[in-house]
């Protein structure tokens, strides 16, 4: 069988170094433990609680807000190909 994904309106930020307090804000706090190596253009993470467990968000990752209120990260890969921005 083949099954077509509802349409469904989500709410989601990219993760960037630059927009901690935003993300934080984004999550109610269900983002935490920003980690950036100390080295040239080291790598950039955080931590989410989602409703499976802790993951882990790369910078540039989508933070998504599901349907069901709880958060998740995104490649931005598979965001491109999943989502398409619309007017509010």
């Amino acid at each position: 069988m083949k099954y077509r994904k509802k349409p469904v309106e989500i709410e989601a930020v990219q993760f960037r170094r630059d927009n901690w307090e935003e993300i934080v804000s984004f999550t109610d706090a269900a983002a935490d433990c920003l980690t950036i190596e100390k080295c040239s253009k080291g790598e950039c993470t955080c931590r989410i609680s989602t409703l499976e467990g802790n993951m882990i968000a790369s910078e540039f990752d989508y933070i998504i807000k599901g349907v069901q209120g709880e958060f998740y990260p995104c490649k931005p890969d598979i965001f491109e190909q999943t989502y398409e921005r619309i007017e509010s």
